[in-house]
């Protein structure tokens, strides 16, 4: 069965519309019709509910938060194993701590990363990465959207 770890950046394109909603769509279906595994660090989640009150206000980020629990997505705590693994990423990458444990999540997961933020790249000889978007490639660009 796949297994697909959710980076923030991902779900965030999904809830706003943004370019590589519609791949976010199809895996999102996967995991409801449980034909795929889906999990999210729980400091991704956080990224998720802390950029959409920053942008949109708390009462658009509680709905996303409450709309995201419909996708039987297993959130999973950080541990120590984990952010020792993140921490070690972190090190040797230039990199936003979050994306880590997004990272190291799916290394414990053996999954792929569905993410469409370009600053992944540089872990892609780390982590297997299911891109929802190439758009910022053509661009040169970071797309909106971005977690920092």
């Amino acid at each position: 069965m796949k297994k697909y770890v959710m980076d923030s950046y991902a779900m965030i394109a999904f809830f706003e519309d943004e370019s590589g909603a519609d791949r976010v769509s199809k895996i999102l279906n996967e995991i409801v019709e449980r034909k795929a595994k889906g999990f999210m660090s729980v400091m991704n989640w956080g990224e998720i509910f802390y950029n959409t009150m920053r942008e949109q206000g708390i009462e658009v980020a509680e709905t996303i938060i409450t709309q995201f629990n419909k996708y039987q997505i297993q959130l999973i705590d950080v541990d120590k194993k984990l952010t020792y693994q993140a921490a070690k990423l972190k090190a040797k990458y230039a990199v936003a701590y979050a994306d880590c444990f997004a990272a190291a999540l799916s290394l414990r997961m053996k999954a792929l990363l569905v993410t469409g933020d370009p600053e992944f790249r540089k872990l892609e000889h780390e982590i297997k990465i299911e891109w929802i978007t190439d758009e910022w490639k053509q661009s040169g660009k970071s797309p909106k959207g971005t977690c920092t």
